[in-house]
């Protein structure tokens, strides 16, 4: 079954995960932002190691069958190492409340510019950095 690749220019975005995004992303993982790969979550496929190519912008995949990733990566720590995990926004508002972030300073701060969902989630991601 050939996939199906989505049409920015027609298909409505699961998740805002702009460039700027990816990027904060890949810096948590520099940082060591403790991940499990697990059902439930999209990942960003820098190295361009998957086939077939993604059915999302930016070669990003969202785990529905971990399986499938097994299969090429053979373990879940080889998926943890060769891709970078995107996470969304509650998974990120659940990361920073494990980081200790103040819930006063995560409501403040996406108060405050009455923000996107894609800068909410850029403020999170920013949020998390400082508190790794």
């Amino acid at each position: 079954m050939k996939s199906t690749p989505f049409n920015p220019d027609t298909d409505l975005a699961p998740i805002p995960f702009t460039d700027q995004v990816c990027s904060l992303a890949k810096r948590m993982k520099e940082q060591n932002l403790a991940w499990q790969p697990h059902v439930g979550c999209f990942v960003w496929d820098e190295l361009e190691l998957i086939e077939p190519s993604s059915p999302f912008p930016h070669r990003i995949y969202f785990i529905l069958n971990l399986g499938h990733f097994l299969r090429r990566f053979e373990t879940v720590q080889a998926i943890a190492e060769n891709l970078i995990w995107l996470p969304t926004w509650h998974q990120a508002l659940q990361i920073c409340k494990r980081l200790g972030v103040p819930d006063e300073k995560i409501i403040k701060g996406l108060d405050d510019n009455d923000q996107l969902e894609s800068e909410s989630l850029v403020f999170l991601y920013r949020l998390m950095l400082e508190h790794l």
